[in-house]
């Protein structure tokens, strides 16, 4: 059992769902990443998504790409990435880490030496936006060689035939985009979210975590009611963009903290 189900294991036990923040890679400088990830640890998140600087986010609203934009002037690389997941895992080694990102830096380095990199530096999980599942079979089978964890996105707009793929090829979690649009949208309809994670449930028995809209403790509680785990992005990042330096890990902690209390209430 790997680093994300024994997580998913342990939260089911207390009754408790999944915090999963976002964060890119480099964001606001390199010297700082690491030490935002362990301050998200201490404010109560159970897995962290960090994601690789790309120079066009498509899926990525304004903010997360402002966000690319910051760690790309810092010449972040794929391959920096991977060593800020090295140097956090030698002082954790317990909380799961997901790349989140786009085929093109893993195309420049090849599936297989990409795996490779990413097992020895301690990666759990990989979510690429822009491989469908139906492009995706090599993929899957490199990481399950080296014993990642596929991570896929489904969407309200999902048709049934690629849900049932997904539901095959997946690892560790789902990760549902609970609106239409980029990421940063804030139209969230819980109505419509708790009706489509009924359908999905249907063919999906990994946990199912849900992302996009997700603004402050009230709507964190809310999403945390309906599914197992809540996905929380441009908000972290707009704390990062508005927050000196100095300032920067207390403000992040604080508003983790806000949302972890505010989903430990249900």
């Amino acid at each position: 059992m790997n680093r994300i189900a024994k997580t998913f294991s342990a939260l089911i036990k207390q009754n408790r769902k999944a915090l999963i923040p976002f964060i890119t890679a480099g964001d606001p400088n390199p010297e700082i990443t690491v030490q935002l990830m362990h301050q998200l640890v201490q404010s109560g998140a159970d897995i962290i998504e960090l994601g690789i600087p790309f120079s066009d986010p498509m899926a990525d609203g304004p903010t997360i790409q402002r966000s690319s934009e910051r760690a790309l002037k810092h010449h972040v690389s794929l391959n920096g990435v991977l060593d800020m997941v090295a140097e956090f895992r030698k002082t954790d080694t317990d909380t799961p880490v997901v790349l989140m990102g786009y085929a093109n830096p893993i195309e420049a380095l090849g599936y297989e030496l990409f795996a490779l990199k990413a097992k020895a530096c301690g990666i759990d999980g990989i979510l690429i936006v822009d491989y469908p599942p139906e492009e995706s079979g090599e993929w899957v089978q490199c990481l399950d060689r080296h014993g990642i964890d596929a991570i896929f996105l489904l969407s309200p707009t999902t048709p049934q035939e690629r849900i049932e793929q997904v539901a095959k090829m997946a690892k560790g979690y789902i990760y549902y985009v609970s609106l239409k649009g980029v990421t940063g949208a804030s139209h969230l309809d819980l109505q419509d979210v708790s009706v489509m994670l009924k359908q999905l449930r249907q063919y999906i028995s990994l946990p199912i975590g849900v992302g996009f809209g997700i603004r402050d403790g009230v709507t964190a509680k809310a999403v945390a009611s309906l599914a197992d785990a809540v996905v929380v992005g441009s908000r972290i990042i707009e704390e990062i963009e508005k927050s000196d330096d100095e300032e920067l890990l207390h403000n992040v902690g604080n508003l983790l903290n806000t949302l972890r209390k505010a989903i430990d209430e249900n």
